[in-house]
C-alpha cells in the first residue's frame, strides 16, 4: 500500500525540470512534491556520459533513501538518455523518463524536416538514433546542441535578462533552415525560453514533452491515496543555496521551502 503522505520526485540538472512540473499540478494538484536540481553537476550538457552514468543513479539513490517518494521523475533529458536504465536498474519504485518528442514532431510535421534542440550530450546519444529511425525515418533530422540555452532558461527563471539575441545566435543552425517547420525542444529548460525561440524560428512549431510525462504519472499513480494534509513540497540543491531571484521564482511554482543536500 502506497503511504498517502509520499510524495513525487522531481529531478533534474538545474531548473528545467519545472517545464514537467507544471502540467503535472493541473492533473494531480494534491500531489506532494520533492524538487531537486542537482546544482553541484550542472549543466549535465557538458558531462560525459561516464559522469552521468556513475552519478545520476547513486544519487537518486541517496534522494529515495531521504524522501520515500512513491515515484521519481527523471525530468532531465540528457540524465534520461544516458541513465534511465541504470536507475530503473537501482530503484525499487517508477521511474518515468524523458526523451525527446521525436514522434509527435514527426507527425506535426509537413515539410518532414524536424530539428532536435538539447544539450550536446544528448543530441548525440544513439537513443536519439533509434527514436528518428523509428519514428522520422522519413524525415530529414537536424540536431543542434546548446550549453548556451541552459544558462539562459536558468537566467530567466532567476529574473535575470535574457537576450533575444542571445538566443537567436544559439539555435542559428536551426533557424537557418528555411523549410523546418517543427523543432523538438528536446531539454526541460527550453520551454523556459519559448517566447524566445518563437521570435528566432517564426516557422517551427515547438514540441516537448512535458504534457505527455504528466499525463504518465497521472496514470501511474491512478487510484493511490492522497493526503489531505498541507502539502509540504521542497525544493533541494546539491550545490548550496540558490540565488535570491531563483528562490522567489520557486515560490511562484509551489516550492516555498528550499532546502541543501
Amino acid at each position: 500500500m502506497v503511504n498517502a503522505a509520499a510524495p513525487l520526485l522531481f529531478f533534474d540538472s538545474g531548473v528545467g525540470g519545472l517545464s514537467v512540473l507544471e502540467p503535472t499540478r493541473v492533473l494531480l494538484p494534491q500531489a506532494s512534491i520533492v524538487y531537486v536540481a542537482d546544482s553541484a553537476a550542472f549543466p549535465y550538457g557538458t558531462r560525459t556520459e561516464g559522469e552521468i552514468a556513475a552519478r545520476v543513479p547513486a544519487l537518486l539513490g541517496r534522494l529515495v533513501e531521504r524522501y520515500h517518494p512513491r515515484l521519481v521523475v527523471i525530468a532531465c533529458n540528457t540524465a534520461s538518455t544516458i541513465a534511465l536504465e541504470h536507475v530503473r536498474a537501482a530503484l525499487e519504485i517508477p521511474v518515468v523518463g524523458t526523451v525527446p518528442a521525436i514522434k509527435p514532431a514527426a507527425e506535426l510535421s509537413r515539410s518532414r524536416v524536424i530539428g532536435v534542440l538539447g544539450t550536446e550530450a544528448t543530441v548525440r546519444q544513439p537513443y536519439v538514433d533509434d527514436l528518428a529511425a523509428r519514428f522520422a525515418a522519413d524525415c530529414t533530422v537536424i540536431r543542434h546542441g546548446s550549453a548556451e540555452l541552459v544558462a539562459l532558461a536558468e537566467d530567466r527563471l532567476a529574473g535575470r535578462p535574457v537576450s533575444g539575441a542571445a538566443v537567436a545566435a544559439a539555435v542559428e543552425p536551426l533557424a537557418a533552415r528555411a523549410d523546418l517547420d517543427v523543432v523538438v525542444l528536446a531539454c526541460t529548460h527550453f520551454p523556459l525560453l519559448a517566447a524566445e525561440l518563437a521570435a528566432a524560428m517564426p516557422n517551427a512549431r515547438q514540441v516537448d514533452g512535458g504534457a505527455g510525462i504528466a499525463r504518465r504519472i497521472a496514470f501511474l499513480t491512478r487510484g493511490q491515496p492522497w493526503s489531505d494534509d498541507a502539502h509540504a513540497d521542497v525544493a533541494v540543491f546539491t550545490g548550496g543555496a540558490p540565488s535570491a531571484g531563483l528562490v522567489t521564482a520557486l515560490s511562484h511554482h509551489g516550492l516555498e521551502r528550499v532546502t541543501s543536500l
